[in-house]
């Protein structure tokens, strides 16, 4: 079996711990107890959350884990010297080490990420860039691997970053079948960004907003600064003022991203080919879509594409175990 630690902290986020079933579901998928977890404390016993509810755990003297996760709370806190030294320990014994939102900061504070690549939630980003300037901070990312130091972002991407743990260890396939149980995506790509693409652009008019709204409606359509500028009510010299100030981008750049956003939609869940997807979000060909998934994924179509396929294998969920591959004396019984 492989020993999981999850280390909490006083007043740690509760949230944090949903990357803790990915794990359980993974022993019932495999039939075996390929996981043994563990809750970890600095002094062991009941360690209570930022709300109050208290959860059980042991004390983290024995640094002989094959995977670490440091779990984050809701305020960035100082890290105990014991539990930098259990760190300093546990890098040269655990194969890996990974943080869960704020978790991030307890890594930084242990040396384990001078010189990587490592990410955390959009809010703190900032307070870590100022106190960790040694780390090349990818906050926009969901989450981030750097050798055997894994971090993610808020606290629902934990699970993205455990279903990849438990990938990297059983395979895909497996682990679709853990994502399926969860009723959560498998999986989302590490390069993938924290927001949405209409999210993340905040409109402080409601001109730019119409504008936005129209394009996000109108994909397939004529998109031009004139179009948009006209939606907006504004003339184009007003309007790409008015954009960029508001947006922080060039109308082409935001229009390319709620196609890609759309594109990336169909390609998780459907299995349209690549020119009608291209064609359907506006994008034009396969080709176009591909460099812009690469500007704004960092990854292809194909890789989002692959690795959303959802399993074709009809499964027991009572039993937790494909049909295909029930025992003779089930079927014996049935």
């Amino acid at each position: 079996m492989k020993r999981v630690g999850f280390i909490v902290s006083p007043n740690f986020q509760m949230m944090s711990l949903a990357a803790l079933p990915v794990f359980e579901f993974a022993n019932r998928v495999m039939e075996q107890p390929f996981y043994e977890l563990e809750v970890l404390s600095e002094s062991g016993g009941l360690v209570k959350s930022s709300f109050g509810v208290a959860i059980d755990t042991k004390p983290f003297d024995d640094p002989e884990f094959d995977t670490l996760l440091v779990g984050g709370g809701t305020e960035i806190e100082p890290t105990s010297p014991k539990l930098l030294s259990f760190l300093g320990k546990a890098r040269a014994s655990s194969r890996r080490i990974a943080s869960i939102c704020a978790g991030a900061f307890v890594l930084a504070d242990a040396g384990l990420l001078d010189g990587r690549s490592a990410t955390t939630h959009w809010y703190n980003v900032p307070e870590f860039e100022k106190r960790y300037p040694g780390v090349r901070m990818e906050g926009d990312k969901i989450f981030v691997v750097d050798g055997p130091i894994w971090s993610s972002a808020g606290m629902s991407s934990g699970i993205d970053l455990a279903l990849a743990l438990v990938e990297s260890d059983i395979g895909a396939e497996a682990t679709k079948m853990i994502a399926k149980l969860l009723v959560v995506y498998h999986r989302r790509l590490g390069g993938q960004l924290q927001f949405s693409a209409m999210l993340d652009m905040e409109p402080k008019t409601d001109r730019i907003q119409r504008a936005l709204v129209f394009a996000r409606s109108n994909l397939t359509g004529d998109l031009s600064v004139e179009r948009l500028a006209e939606a907006a009510s504004l003339s184009v010299r007003q309007f790409n003022r008015a954009f960029q100030a508001e947006i922080g981008q060039t109308p082409a750049r935001a229009v390319e991203a709620l196609r890609v956003e759309a594109a990336r939609l169909l390609l998780e869940g459907g299995r349209l080919p690549m020119e009608g997807i291209a064609e359907q979000t506006g994008l034009g060909d396969a080709e176009r879509m591909r460099r812009s998934f690469l500007k704004i994924y960092g990854t292809t179509p194909q890789t989002i594409r692959r690795n959303a396929r959802s399993s074709d294998e009809i499964f027991d969920l009572a039993s937790m175990r494909p049909k295909a591959q029930k025992s003779r004396a089930d079927l014996a019984d049935a």
